[in-house]
């Protein structure tokens, strides 16, 4: 059964693959992006579960977590080209142009 749901899991994940790929958007390449990871995470589970090693889940929080701040920075990056600047500097500079 497990292994089922392994087959299953690199089947989506090659189909996010294709929507990476051919994404009409930076968002939606993006959001495949992080759908492989996250996909990557479950499977690093599940075969830790099929061969017995408790331990591949510490291994799949960690991945989790560098998914997660890496979709943040890219997504950054897309929005404000740097990843120094704040959302919030943006926004004063914008109130200043205004008369």
């Amino acid at each position: 059964m497990f292994a089922v749901t392994a087959a299953a899991l690199l089947v989506a994940m090659c189909l996010a693959m294709c929507r990476a790929l051919l994404g009409p958007t930076a968002y939606d390449r993006v959001l495949a992006l992080n759908n492989i990871g996250t996909k990557t995470v479950v499977l690093i589970a599940v075969l830790g579960f099929l061969n017995g090693r408790p331990d591949f889940l510490d291994l799949a929080l960690a991945y989790a977590l560098i998914n997660f701040i890496g979709t943040i920075a890219v997504l950054k990056y897309i929005e404000y080209g740097d990843l120094g600047t704040s959302g919030g500097s943006r926004r004063r500079k914008a109130m200043e142009m205004e008369p």
